[in-house]
């Protein structure tokens, strides 16, 4: 668990900057997006419908900016697989190469591009999280919930499911109180190369974001 004692939204070191003006560009070129994708989405789901059948796709609420939920959409990669006592077996079970290859690189993903033309999400920023899951993080989730979700973020390429999640946290308020046009330029652009060449752990940036953490913040 991931709790404050010292809120954020007392610290002057990390204050979140609310984004103006940015996201009618990011609903137009997902609008574009989605039609010159629409052969991709078609092999996608080809994809789903052999490896693990119906339905296409996985749903599920998520908290977006100012907290306010919206239903996340995604290509679905994994089968209902579970054991004797009715547990969910682990994702590597319940995969195949086929949609583990989509999501490693990142096809599954496509569907958000509506919600990005929906304006509920961005092309960047921290990746939406459950609403159990923001509230969880009290003061530190408000402050998460000033920017928009994104399809990638920088958490996602320094590090990603090679994280924990008090390091994914870290690396997401860093980008709230640093994000800019450049940064967002530098994720879009790692965000290519972990598709291509793997997830691996940017230690210099994990360390610098969290070392920028409110004191009093349990790092787990």
């Amino acid at each position: 668990m991931i709790g404050l004692s010292n809120p954020m939204a007392r610290s002057p070191e990390l204050t979140a900057r609310v984004p103006i003006g940015r996201a009618m560009p990011s609903r137009i070129a997902a609008v574009v997006l989605l039609i010159l994708s629409l052969p991709l989405w078609m092999v996608a789901a080809a994809i789903v419908w052999a490896s693990v059948g119906r339905p296409l796709f996985f749903r599920q609420t998520r908290s977006g900016l100012a907290g306010r939920p919206f239903v996340i959409c995604k290509f679905r990669t994994m089968r209902e697989g579970r054991d004797a006592d009715g547990v969910l077996l682990p994702d590597a079970l319940r995969e195949t190469p086929a949609t583990r290859l989509m999501r490693a690189i990142r096809i599954d993903e496509l569907p958000q591009l509506v919600s990005i033309a929906r304006g509920d999400m961005a092309f960047i920023g921290p990746r939406p999280l459950l609403p159990a899951t923001i509230a969880e993080f009290g003061d530190l989730g408000r402050v998460r919930c000033t920017v928009r979700p994104g399809l990638s973020g920088w958490a996602q390429v320094n590090g990603n499911t090679r994280l924990t999640n008090g390091e994914k946290l870290a690396l997401d308020l860093w980008y709230v109180r640093n994000r800019n046009l450049w940064l967002d330029l530098q994720i879009l652009i790692l965000t290519v190369l972990v598709a291509l060449l793997g997830e691996r752990i940017d230690r210099r940036h994990v360390d610098h974001a969290l070392k920028a953490m409110p004191a009093g913040t349990v790092r787990s």
